[in-house]
């Protein structure tokens, strides 16, 4: 069966190419704005399965895989800072402090109009940091485009205290240990 991505993220590709199948790429045009009353969860389950059924129409017979990610410092969504300042002044506020991603994820299979959706949920413990070692850190990687002004899967590392959850995938963008049990129920066995 046909496996699409709906997503141009290429850490989201990165992550899929682990699994070791074939997979299209396609662009989903949703609109990403949180609703009046959202809570991040249902936000990005929402999002997630907006993306899989936004490529639907051009891949019959497939299985879509929709995805979204958010940042959450308490209850306040942590968007992707897009300067330098704002980075900094993100991860000031996260100094310290315990920040969880949700993140949604779909897999749609398109001929059955079968949906799985769920949110994965990762915890990142932030270190003690001055404001000089946030200011290197963010000089050096430029994480200008990531939500919550960092790359865990880069120099982003040295900021933390702790990361807990079960998939460290979730983290990037892509669970890919609930990913594989979907795809299972889909009949693709992994290994």
């Amino acid at each position: 069966m046909r496996l699409v991505l709906a997503s141009t993220s290429p850490f989201r590709q990165a992550l899929l190419e682990k699994l070791g199948l074939p997979f299209d790429t396609a662009t989903p045009d949703v609109d990403e704005r949180r609703r009046e009353g959202e809570s991040p969860v249902a936000l990005v389950k929402r999002l997630a399965e907006s993306k899989a059924r936004a490529v639907a129409g051009r891949f019959p017979d497939a299985l879509i895989i929709g995805s979204d990610q958010v940042a959450c410092l308490g209850e306040e969504i942590l968007g992707k800072p897009g300067s330098e300042e704002k980075a900094v002044a993100q991860l000031m506020a996260m100094n310290g402090q315990r920040v969880t991603f949700h993140t949604g994820l779909c897999l749609l299979n398109h001929a059955t109009e079968r949906t799985q959706v769920i949110c994965e949920d990762f915890h990142v413990h932030f270190r003690d940091l001055t404001e000089a070692q946030i200011r290197r850190y963010v000089e050096k990687e430029q994480p200008l485009h990531c939500a919550g002004s960092f790359k865990s899967e880069g120099y982003g590392i040295t900021l933390f205290r702790r990361l807990e959850g079960d998939d460290p995938n979730a983290l990037v963008g892509l669970p890919l240990i609930r990913l594989v049990e979907m795809l299972g129920k889909e009949g693709v066995e992994l290994p």
